[in-house]
């Protein structure tokens, strides 16, 4: 499997994707809104955009898909509840499914409703996992819920995300790594992987740009850390009706409260 992640440079801060098969050159294009961008890194590297994914139905995900039909004849796929936002889909996919591309390339769904509730990631079917997670996941945050449900994506956490493999590769639709560390530390002020980390990332290339692991978002971002007891007692400074020992549940929905207004 080869991935090309596509730094946008717009104002959304978006990363858009190519994932082509080596063998066949064919490629799929994950949520490109920066279509030209993306049908140009196609040429460049010689593959054929066969399919368009879109994650969820915000238009800075499906901005680009008319540009990229147009100039591949590309199918678009979607949740299969997503028809009525994303009216030229033409396949819809559910949990479990499995979209190829070319000879050798599978990415299963997950249905991870929160962000919107139509929202898949696409786990690769590879040695080393890779999950292109839209906006349910970000290198050291998680997606805001205003079109969707904070329970809900806590259940997405809870029954899926939080089980895949430490070694899984994250792929997220936006840049937010810097303001997401500095949310981690205005929680955990002493966690020093996040420190680390922040001093590594800040001024990074964009263009290449450090792809984290589950594994490591387990030690750096706050949603992921709802055992730690430093997270806990800052959250009782806030919260103090929480009690020294709320469920995992109840410290990811006061985190996600907390982080909208932050």
């Amino acid at each position: 499997m080869l991935v090309e992640q596509i730094w946008t440079e717009n104002n959304y801060r978006n990363f858009n994707y190519l994932i082509a098969c080596p063998e066949t050159g064919e490629a799929i294009a994950i949520d490109p809104l920066e279509y030209q961008l993306c049908l140009d890194r196609a040429k460049q590297k010689g593959w054929t955009i066969k399919q368009v994914l879109n994650t969820h139905h915000h238009n800075d995900h499906t901005g680009g898909n008319a540009a990229v039909v147009a100039a591949t004849g590309a199918t678009v796929i979607a949740h299969e509840k997503a028809k009525a936002e994303i009216p030229t889909m033409n396949i819809g996919i559910k949990a479990g499914d499995v979209v190829r591309v070319g000879k050798t390339v599978e990415l299963e769904a997950l249905d991870t409703p929160g962000h919107t509730m139509s929202h898949i990631c696409m786990l690769s079917h590879t040695d080393t996992p890779a999950l292109f997670c839209g906006d349910t996941l970000f290198n050291a945050g998680v997606g805001h819920c205003r079109s969707g449900s904070p329970d809900s994506l806590y259940a997405s956490f809870a029954q899926q995300i939080f089980k895949l493999k430490d070694d899984t590769l994250v792929y997220p639709g936006h840049d937010y790594i810097v303001n997401n560390l500095n949310f981690t530390l205005d929680r955990e002020p002493d966690n020093a992987a996040a420190l680390q980390l922040k001093a590594k990332v800040e001024g990074q290339d964009t263009h290449a740009p450090l792809v984290t692991t589950l594994g490591l978002e387990k030690q750096i971002n706050t949603f992921f850390r709802l055992q730690s007891q430093g997270v806990i007692m800052k959250l009782l400074e806030k919260f103090p009706d929480l009690g020294p020992n709320p469920d995992q549940k109840t410290v990811f929905l006061k985190l996600r409260e907390l982080r909208n207004d932050w």
